[in-house]
């Protein structure tokens, strides 16, 4: 039979990451794709006892809850908010969603129409792309380097595009792992002021740090006007629990709740019980501490013997400072896509950087996850990578010999 599907889903797309994860499956592959937590770190016994604890609150644990999710928890996700400087807010300001994707996906519903103008980094996150490119926006890349948003190019598309909203990582952002600096920060709050845009802020890696600096988000630059902020438990504590937030101004938050009801009525109530017992009696912060300290001496694994490509001019990279990513450039000519198979027949597993890009992609760029191989898994794949590196460097030279 011939299914007649709605018009939209022309626009939907399948996950590369998703689809590398099945190639990977299938064999005995390294992988450094997806953007995974180590599941050797998650706080299992703490879980359960926050768990029981939910559990002990007897049958009404387990009924019907508010759309916008268990309010002891958004209070308390409120209060650890506040120690980021983001503060003025009330639990009314507050939705819970399956995930922070879900928040992308519902702002998007609530605020995109076909056509709108978005204005994104440039590379940015692929599966937020995804969702506004499934709401038919279009979406318009603005020019970034190691300290964010370039300003000028900023206000010249602003000027240009008249947008209805900017969609931001400023805090290790993924894929490129960048931070933005604090002067480019107040300097988008005070654009957006002016010229009466939206910022939707994403932040799912900000509390894992490997330096002691700090990093303000913008919401804590803004009045509560002009700045939604999403982030998650996924990173931080276990991402099966689907628990992620946005915080903003109350007619955009309430907007969504509606669109919430229609979707899935309100998210995981017991797991959101849970959660309001493992911030109350868990050192989730401690172990915040823990996992930046593990995940930090990944990275500069990889970060080590990727040097020695480095110095060969094979690839270029910044090292990041937090988060869960490392962003290669290799060489120009190079097209890390037409790679990838021989990448996964050799035994390693990377995302190609093309998708993470509104329009013109760079071909010769990728992404590596640091945080869930083993230190001996991260060396074996990173020699595996430099190998295949120099094996095209030489064919390439013998190409233009001829």
């Amino acid at each position: 039979m011939k299914y007649a599907f709605a018009k939209r889903v022309r626009h939907l797309q399948s996950s590369v990451v998703r689809d590398i994860l099945k190639i990977v499956n299938q064999g005995n592959v390294i992988s450094f794709a997806g953007g995974l937590p180590d599941d050797g770190l998650f706080p299992t016994e703490a879980i359960k006892d926050a768990f029981t604890s939910a559990f002990e609150k007897g049958n009404k644990a387990f009924q019907y809850g508010e759309t916008e999710g268990y309010r002891p928890l958004r209070e308390v996700i409120l209060e650890r908010m506040g120690h980021k400087g983001i503060q003025g807010y009330d639990a009314d300001n507050v939705l819970l969603t399956t995930g922070s994707q879900q928040a992308i996906d519902l702002l998007a519903r609530v605020m995109i129409s076909p056509g709108d103008v978005l204005l994104t980094e440039e590379p940015t996150y692929l599966a937020a792309l995804q969702v506004f490119q499934s709401y038919e926006a279009q979406i318009i890349p603005v020019q970034c380097d190691e300290n964010g948003m370039i300003m000028d190019d900023l206000k010249e598309k602003i000027k240009q595009y008249h947008p209805k909203m900017l969609y931001v990582v400023p805090t290790f952002s993924n894929p490129s792992g960048r931070v933005w600096s604090l002067e480019r920060r107040k300097e988008l709050i005070r654009i957006v002021k002016k010229q009466n845009v939206l910022v939707f802020e994403d932040d799912p890696y900000g509390d894992i740090q490997f330096t002691n600096e700090s990093y303000t988000p913008i919401a804590a630059l803004d009045n509560g006007s002009h700045v939604l902020y999403t982030s998650t438990f996924s990173k931080t504590a276990v991402p099966a629990l689907r628990t992620g937030w946005i915080v903003g101004p109350y007619q955009i938050i309430r907007m969504m709740a509606q669109a919430k009801q229609a979707n899935d009525l309100h998210s995981n109530s017991l797991a959101h019980q849970a959660l309001y017992e493992l911030c109350r009696n868990f050192d989730l912060d401690g172990h915040i501490k823990k996992i930046s300290s593990v995940y930090g001496e990944r990275k500069d694994i990889m970060v080590y013997h990727l040097q020695k490509a480095q110095r060969e001019g094979l690839i270029k990279f910044v090292e990041p400072k937090g988060g869960m990513f490392l962003w290669l450039e290799l060489q120009e000519q190079v097209n890390a896509e037409a790679l990838l198979p021989r990448a996964v027949e050799k035994g390693m597993a990377y995302v190609p950087g093309a998708p993470f890009y509104a329009e013109a992609p760079k071909l010769n760029t990728l992404r590596l996850n640091f945080t869930h191989a083993t230190d001996n898994q991260i060396k074996i794949g990173m020699d595996i990578l430099i190998r295949m590196l120099e094996e095209v460097d030489v064919e390439r030279t013998q190409l233009k010999s001829l």
